[in-house]
């Protein structure tokens, strides 16, 4: 989806800027195991980044969507002046069942809040399973 944002970033860029120097120096840390495997579920993401995030006056909320191409997460990344950053991200899943929309909204949690954060992305098995591949 197209990236929307509130009209000044004066306070959130520097804040983001410091958060992900935080990531990258937690990333280069072996012992945390987020960034030791490939496939890094939603709740890991989240006990690595939220801390950070939150240091820096930051912090995240993610909705699920669905359109009519599919079902997805719109992450949104805020900072304490009220200054944000919005980004929605939709998986066309291949199947109306229950647990294919489950597997597909996780995904695009974990895709949305890795993406908004600056993370690399991690290829898995639930993206494939979710698109129907």
């Amino acid at each position: 989806g197209k990236m929307k944002t509130s009209e000044s970033l004066k306070h959130f860029a520097p804040a983001l800027r410091k958060a992900q120097s935080e990531m990258e120096a937690v990333k280069k840390d072996q012992s945390n195991p987020f960034f030791k495997s490939k496939y890094a579920n939603i709740e890991s993401i989240i006990d690595c980044v939220t801390p950070i995030l939150n240091k820096n006056y930051l912090s995240f909320s993610q909705h699920p969507v669905s359109t009519e191409r599919g079902v997805g997460v719109t992450t949104i990344l805020m900072h304490d002046s009220g200054e944000w950053i919005q980004e929605s991200y939709t998986l066309p899943i291949a199947s109306p069942k229950p647990q294919e929309g489950t597997a597909a909204i996780t995904y695009a949690r974990r895709y949305g809040l890795q993406s908004i954060c600056g993370l690399r992305a991690y290829d898995d098995d639930d993206g494939e399973r979710a698109m129907g591949r």
